[in-house]
C-alpha cells in the first residue's frame, strides 16, 4: 500500500486525472449499454467487436490513422451490417460468429501484409487506463450524453423492445430502426471501452452493472438508475484501490464490478414484478 504523499502525487499527474474522468464518464454510458445487451440477449455481440475493433486497429497500423478510431469505425460499420439479421430465425448469434472468424481472419492478414508489430495490435486490446488521451474522453463524453438520452426519449418503445421483439413489432415500434441504432450504439461503446480496461475486460463497464441493476431494479428506468450507480460504484472503489494498492487497475475493476454483481444476487429476492415480465403499455402515438 502507497502512503499518503505518494498517492497525492499520483492525482496530481495529468494521466490520472484523465483516467478518472474517463473511468467517470464510462461508468453513466456504458453500464446503459449492458442493460441493452442483456435486454437484447446479444452478450456475442462483445466478443465479435473486440475482433472487428483488432480489424480496425490493423487498417489503422496500416494505413497510418489513428487505430482507436479505425477500430471505432470498423465496429460501428460491423454493427449496423449485423442489424438485418435480427430479423432472421438464427437471430444475431450466428451472425456474431460470422463476424468474429472474418474479422479475426482479416485482421492477421493486414497485420502480415503491413509489416507491423503484431504485439503491438494486440496490445491495444488489453487497454491502459493510464493512456487514456481526450479524443478517447470525447467519445466517453458522447455516450454519457448520447445512451441515457436514448433511454428517456424511447423509454416506452425499448422497454417494449427490449422485453419482446415481437410484441413490440405488432405495437407499431420501428424495430428495425431502434435494433440498428442499438447494435450501433454498442459496437461504438465496446471500441470506446478499449482505453479503459481493454476490449478482454470490457464486461467491469458494461456487463457487470447490469446483471446487478437487474436484480436490484423492477423497471426499465429503475434498473438503468441502478446500473448507474453500481457502475460508478464499482468504478471508483476499483480505481482507488488499484491507486492505494499499487495494482493494475483493469483486473481490479473487473473483480470489484463482479463482487458487486454477485453481492446484488446475493440479496433476498423482493416481491415484484420485473419489468421484463410486464412490459409497459405502447404509446398509441408512435
Amino acid at each position: 500500500m502507497i502512503d499518503a504523499d505518494t498517492l497525492a502525487a499520483l492525482l496530481a499527474m495529468p494521466a490520472v486525472q484523465r483516467a478518472g474522468l474517463g473511468l467517470l464518464l464510462g461508468a453513466v454510458g456504458l453500464p446503459l449499454v449492458g442493460v441493452v445487451i442483456v435486454g437484447l440477449d446479444i452478450l456475442p455481440v462483445r466478443f465479435a467487436m473486440m475482433h472487428v475493433a483488432l480489424l480496425g486497429i490493423a487498417v489503422g497500423l496500416l494505413t497510418g490513422a489513428d487505430p482507436t478510431l479505425c477500430a471505432l469505425v470498423a465496429c460501428a460499420c460491423a454493427g449496423a451490417a449485423v442489424s438485418p439479421l435480427a430479423d432472421r430465425p438464427g437471430g444475431l448469434s450466428g451472425g456474431m460468429g460470422l463476424l468474429m472468424s472474418l474479422a479475426m481472419a482479416a485482421a492477421l492478414l493486414l497485420i502480415a501484409v503491413s509489416g507491423a508489430n503484431a504485439a503491438s495490435a494486440f496490445a491495444l486490446l488489453w487497454g491502459s487506463i493510464l493512456s487514456v488521451r481526450t479524443v478517447d474522453l470525447v467519445i466517453l463524453g458522447c455516450l454519457a450524453v448520447v445512451v441515457p438520452g436514448l433511454l428517456v426519449l424511447f423509454r416506452r418503445q425499448l422497454a417494449l423492445l427490449l422485453h419482446d421483439r415481437e410484441l413490440a413489432l405488432v405495437s407499431g415500434v420501428p424495430v428495425r430502426w431502434f435494433t440498428l441504432v442499438l447494435l450501433v450504439v454498442v459496437a461504438v461503446a465496446v471500441a470506446g471501452a478499449i482505453r479503459l480496461t481493454g476490449a478482454l475486460l470490457v464486461d467491469a463497464l458494461t456487463i457487470l452493472p447490469a446483471l446487478a441493476a437487474r436484480r436490484l431494479g423492477a423497471s426499465l428506468t429503475s434498473i438503468a438508475v441502478w446500473a448507474v450507480l453500481c457502475g460508478l460504484v464499482s468504478t471508483v472503489a476499483g480505481f482507488a484501490l488499484a491507486l492505494l494498492l499499487d495494482l493494475p487497475p483493469g483486473p481490479v475493476l473487473v473483480l470489484t464490478a463482479g463482487l458487486l454483481a454477485v453481492a446484488a444476487h446475493l440479496l433476498p429476492e423482493r416481491n415484484r414484478r420485473a419489468w421484463h415480465r410486464t412490459p409497459p403499455t405502447p404509446d398509441p402515438s408512435h
